[in-house]
């Protein structure tokens, strides 16, 4: 049976792997300063953190329709797909996975929809192990019940640069951010199946990096990384320098989506990272 796959933007994975694995990518909107962009399409991920420290309202973001995830599920079978499975980042965290829900509906049960409980690769990756899965032609179920295996190994760490925009975002009270930012705080967080955890914070830039390490070295050996920033390029490469993971396949490096970084702010350093 051929099975075909559909993700969000909110997910991450690089377009070149998108195209090897045939994975169909539904992007989200982006709302800055009056104007609409399409994530990815109309605005670069770079455009869109250059523009971040001078947007006099802070950007917001909205769930792709439901006609679009209904176009997308309409164009695999078209191609083919006699099933689909649509993994979608944390319900809990955003309004996608109601919208491919919801469109799933229209399709009976041809079209799977699966809360990932993750953000960026933590969703990513979820797609990715679909995509093998699919192409060592096992069924839905079986996919199904190795990706709800697999999320227990995902963990996903990040360390944002400012309090400034979790409080523009509304996300922190005004006089926690204030605070932070006279302290110069850079709080820590992490993703766990549709809620963040608060991790602490840390004053600098380079203790930053050393507590992330040492949490990503605690995770033990690894299957996938990510290393996960905000416009820090320079800044993730010394990271994964440092990291120097032995993996099978070469980790990847990703600048997020700005479905995240509206909120985190630019500068941002995090993994995603699954446990072998």
């Amino acid at each position: 049976m051929k099975t075909g796959l559909v993700t969000d933007s909110v997910a991450d994975i690089p377009e070149e792997l998108c195209r090897a694995h045939q994975i169909e990518v539904v992007p989200i909107t982006l709302f800055i300063e009056g104007q609409s962009y399409i994530d990815g399409e109309t605005i670069t991920r770079e455009e869109f953190y250059e523009r971040m420290p001078t947007m006099q309202t802070p950007a917001t973001t909205a769930a792709p329709s439901v006609g679009s995830f209904i176009e997308r599920y309409e164009k695999l079978f078209a191609a083919g797909a006699e099933t689909i499975i649509s993994i979608h980042a944390a319900a809990k965290l955003s309004g996608i996975f109601n919208a491919a829900r919801l469109a799933a509906e229209n399709f009976g049960e041809c079209v799977h929809v699966f809360n990932s409980g993750q953000l960026s690769l933590g969703c990513g990756f979820q797609v990715l192990s679909a995509a093998e899965s699919i192409a060592k032609d096992l069924s839905v179920e079986e996919i199904l019940q190795d990706l709800t295996a697999l999320q227990k190994k995902i963990k996903v760490i990040a360390v944002l640069d400012t309090l400034e925009y979790l409080r523009r975002s509304g996300r922190v009270s005004w006089a926690k951010a204030r605070i932070g930012e006279l302290l110069k705080l850079k709080p820590m967080i992490e993703l766990s199946y549709g809620k963040v955890e608060n991790l602490g914070a840390v004053r600098t830039t380079r203790v930053a990096n050393k507590r992330v390490l040492e949490m990503l070295n605690e995770v033990g050996t690894l299957e996938r990384l990510a290393i996960l920033h905000t416009n820090a390029e320079e800044r993730a490469r010394q990271f994964l320098a440092e990291a120097a993971p032995n993996l099978a396949s070469p980790p990847l490096l990703i600048n997020v989506t700005p479905a995240l970084g509206a909120h985190l702010g630019p500068n941002g350093l995090g993994f995603a990272a699954v446990k072998k």
